[in-house]
């Protein structure tokens, strides 16, 4: 029967190309709409690290005080007292203290051009903590945190450019002049959000070609590439910049179970009522201990235009079907005389049911696909709305495509129910008597 209520329903639609070509652009119009702005929103609102988010805390310790910052809110980054203060404590399975710096990578060969790449300073649990897949190595080890070594772990894209892909653990990298040798070549590794340093980058951004240990960059007083925010201008000289109240570090913690979480934040929170007895502090401890997703929540990460785009367009997808409702409420009850023979020769409610849902379900699928087809120059053109690093986001993948297409079915079946409703309570010996 499927079949052949199918063969039927494709019939009718033959019989009314305009009224059926203007139900399918309803529904492709107002799927596409939604699955444009779903796509970005779905790239800004993921879990940038699943097996790992509800593990990994980022730390805030308020070195401002009440009158410097919102609604109680600590600043999003430490000083250099603070995060080394609790790196050193080791009251975590594994911590990195985090700060992008910039360096110009200097080939060996001669006639190529130095290159200006990002880079981020950071310690040896960086990698295991954040599982970082290497291609070749692996990440320094701890004893090199503590000689402040020259070592240096890059990237896929930069291993390609300087080495031409070879191997290249062992040998020497040039970066301001300085030589470092290579522990490990990691792919091309930037998830989004970028959650370990939002502060820097608001979330979204290309990542690093090189890290370096974050000791080897203190000594060669190696500036942040990110913000930088002092209540107070520090004193000139590197050492009086680290012993300011300035703020340009992120401290990350792997802590497995709950009461790691409750004995690390209680630390945290000793540590900061320790500087407020000091009188280095003089106000009460405020300090967070966020998971990467609550960090990300509050730090807002998922662009508010995405947030209103997407309730936007939910909106117009909304207004289709309900005038694809009044189409097929036309289209519907213009067949009561047929309705009405079916009826008499038989057919239930229930045979008219699946008629006209399977009907609608034609609809929704040639819907579906011009849904898909709009679709796709909409995630062409998120471009021309949302900036360059969230657009490239927002891509056209199976699961997409497949959303697509059951959104614009489940969509017009359900846009049929209230017309199939009112052509089953079609009677038929009114239709007989009236015809």
């Amino acid at each position: 029967m499927f079949s052949y209520y199918l063969q039927l329903g494709l019939r009718s639609l033959r019989r009314n190309p305009m009224l059926t070509a203007l139900m399918v652009m309803a529904i492709g119009f107002g799927v596409a709409a939604s699955m444009t702005t779903y796509s970005v929103f779905r790239a800004t609102a993921r879990d940038p690290i699943p097996q790992k988010s509800s593990v990994l805390f980022n730390t805030q310790v308020d070195a401002f005080g009440p009158e410097n910052i919102e609604k109680g809110e600590p600043p999003p980054a430490l000083t250099y007292k603070d995060a080394t203060a609790l790196l050193r404590a080791h009251k975590a399975k594994r911590q990195a203290i985090i700060y992008p710096v910039s360096v110009s990578v200097i080939p060996d060969d001669p006639a190529r051009l130095p290159s200006r790449e990002g880079a981020y300073a950071t310690g040896s649990d960086f990698f295991p903590m954040f599982d970082v897949p290497f291609i070749q190595g692996g990440g320094w080890t701890p004893e090199d945190d503590e000689k402040h070594a020259s070592v240096a772990v890059i990237t896929k894209s930069a291993n390609d450019k300087l080495f031409n892909g070879a191997q290249s653990v062992g040998k020497q990298v040039n970066l301001d002049g300085r030589l470092f040798r290579i522990t490990g070549v990691i792919q091309d590794w930037a998830p989004q959000p970028l959650f370990f340093d939002v502060p820097n980058t608001g979330g979204f951004d290309e990542g690093a070609s090189v890290y370096i240990p974050f000791t080897r960059a203190v000594d060669l007083q190696l500036s942040t590439n990110g913000n930088n925010n002092c209540v107070a201008e520090p004193a000139e000289g590197w050492a009086n910049y680290l012993q300011s109240e300035c703020i340009w570090l992120s401290l990350w913690s792997e802590l497995p179970t709950k009461a790691d979480v409750d004995a690390y934040r209680g630390y945290v929170t000793g540590y900061a009522a320790e500087q407020q007895r000091a009188g280095r502090f003089r106000w009460a401890p405020n300090v967070r201990v966020r998971d990467v997703m609550d960090w990300l929540d509050v730090q807002r990460v998922v662009p508010p235009e995405s947030q209103v785009s997407l309730v936007v367009s939910l909106g117009f997808l909304v207004i289709c079907l309900v005038n694809t409702v009044g189409l097929l409420l036309a289209k519907f009850m213009r067949r009561a005389p047929e309705i009405g023979v079916r009826r008499a020769l038989g057919a239930s409610r229930k045979d008219i049911y699946a008629q006209f849902l399977i009907e609608a379900g034609t609809i929704g699928v040639a819907g579906g696909i011009l849904g898909l087809l709009l679709t796709g120059l909409g995630v062409l053109g998120v471009g021309l709305v949302f900036p360059e690093p969230i657009a490239r986001l927002a891509t056209l993948d199976p699961v997409l495509i497949l959303l697509t297409l059951v959104v614009a079915i489940a969509a017009s079946v359900v846009a049929a129910f209230y017309p199939t409703w009112r052509a089953a309570q079609v009677q038929p010996a009114w239709q007989l008597k009236s015809n």
